[in-house]
């Protein structure tokens, strides 16, 4: 077994409102700055043992789809590098 780290990140899919990048996107642009859109994330790093880094993948990937995801309105990925 080798550790891993897995890194979910988590985000409203676009057309879902998402209030909280909204808000940051206004006061951004009253400080100056330009942009076209912004989205809020949350990201997940999960240290874990496994076989090899496509186990520790298809694991953090059944965490996501199980709780730290809603995939009806939510996008996620997973991205794994090892300890």
């Amino acid at each position: 077994m080798t550790d891993y780290t897995a890194t979910v990140t988590v985000r409203l899919k676009r057309g879902v409102l998402d209030p909280e990048a909204e808000t940051t996107q206004q006061a951004l642009e009253r400080l100056g700055f330009e942009l076209d859109d912004l989205r809020s994330a949350d990201r997940f790093e999960v240290d874990l043992a496994a076989a090899d880094a496509d186990e520790a993948a298809d694991r953090a990937g059944e965490m996501a789809e199980r709780l730290l995801a809603n995939p009806t309105i939510h996008d996620y990925d997973v991205a794994v590098a090892e300890r």
